[in-house]
């Protein structure tokens, strides 16, 4: 009964973005919220922006003082005075200079430390958290799966090359994340291998994630992956690191994704996937992701490579986990997802408009700063 002890003896109880501080009121400690509203209140997580974007990215930094002085530095609620250049021609054009320049030191340390070559035009797609389920880096994985498989078979298709990354580590005793990291690693393998796509298609999971790998890929990133299931996330702060290093987010209504996008608008984001509503009324009704499998061609194509394997490796357990129980809905969102990498990547084809997008980003992400 510790959380019971905590909420009845603290004057206030929060939870750490709007829609976690709704889930503990509305769910978690409904029965005390009923009884002493008043407690409960919220205080969205936030980040170091001097250490995220003055440290991690200096010539962001740079062009910001340039801009707009260096009063953001000590109050990030100043950055939004970016905003009036949005439609700057220059300015757009410097930023997409400086992601470039980023994406470039990137690939020059990983080519220095996994000796694999990037290709600093491609889309750098990023997602980096702790390998979890809730999280569904495999929702990532099996499209990227999908991608192969239909690059293989259309060769001369219109395609911007992609290069996903992948950050995580899974706790010690956690087996099925470990399988999700070796299905990731696989097929990097099998893609990176096969000079039939690895022109337009790559994949890297870096070794040893920590924050000096965060430091490096955040500031490269152009799409954030924050494709938690809706209600799962408590808040996320990658997703803050992400947006004011000027990345897109390309996610779900889920933990301070909601901020997000109140703060960037519709146009600044890329929203996909079920609400927190929809999840439990799905999840109430008998979620079934055999349905998702036998009514989905592109679904059941790549599940099948995943039984099937790759590299001599099998990933069974993977493999019935998501075909009998999908915990985490990633079949069922998984059609939305595809529509949204869709939309991610007609979108980057306008420079202009992806670095406005960009910009907006970054001089909205002051609401995060954890000062």
């Amino acid at each position: 009964k510790m959380a019971n002890l905590a909420v009845i003896s603290s004057h206030s109880v929060n939870g750490v973005s709007a829609l976690h501080s709704d889930i503990l009121k509305e769910t978690v400690f409904n029965d005390f919220y009923t009884e002493m509203p008043e407690k409960f209140q919220n205080v969205t997580n936030g980040i170091a922006h001097r250490r995220w974007l003055n440290q991690s990215n200096p010539e962001l930094a740079s062009l910001l003082t340039e801009k707009i002085g260096d009063g953001y530095i000590h109050d990030a609620a100043q950055l939004e005075k970016f905003l009036e250049f949005k439609d700057d021609a220059s300015v757009l054009e410097q930023l997409g200079k400086i992601k470039r320049n980023n994406k470039i030191r990137l690939a020059e340390y990983i080519k220095k430390a996994n000796n694999i070559v990037l290709d600093p035009d491609s889309i750098f797609d990023i997602q980096i958290k702790r390998m979890h389920e809730y999280k569904r880096q495999h929702l990532n994985a099996l499209h990227i799966l999908t991608l192969y498989q239909w690059l293989r078979d259309n060769p001369n298709a219109d395609f911007t090359p992609h290069t996903y990354i992948f950050g995580a580590k899974a706790a010690a005793g956690y087996y099925f994340a470990k399988q999700m990291i070796r299905f990731i690693v696989n097929l990097a393998e099998t893609i990176n291998n096969d000079p039939r796509v690895n022109q337009k298609l790559r994949v890297i999971f870096v070794e040893n994630y920590c924050v000096s790998w965060a430091e490096l890929l955040t500031p490269a990133a152009e799409i954030s992956e924050q494709i938690s299931l809706a209600g799962t996330e408590a808040s996320g702060t990658s997703n803050m690191k992400f947006m004011i290093n000027g990345a897109i987010t390309l996610g779900t209504l889920d933990g301070a994704n909601v901020e997000i996008h109140d703060a960037v608008g519709d146009d600044n984001i890329i929203l996909f996937g079920m609400t927190t509503p929809e999840v439990n009324s799905l999840r109430a009704s008998g979620y079934n992701p055999r349905n998702q499998y036998e009514h989905n061609d592109i679904i059941r194509k790549a599940m099948d490579a995943l039984g099937q394997g790759f590299n001599g490796k099998t990933f069974q357990n993977l493999h019935q986990a998501l075909l009998n129980v999908d915990q985490y809905m990633a079949l069922a969102d998984f059609a939305s997802y595809s529509h949204a990498q869709q939309k991610a990547e007609q979108l980057y084809k306008d420079q202009t408009k992806w670095n406005s997008m960009s910009l907006v980003n970054t001089a909205k992400a002051g609401i995060f700063a954890a000062d």
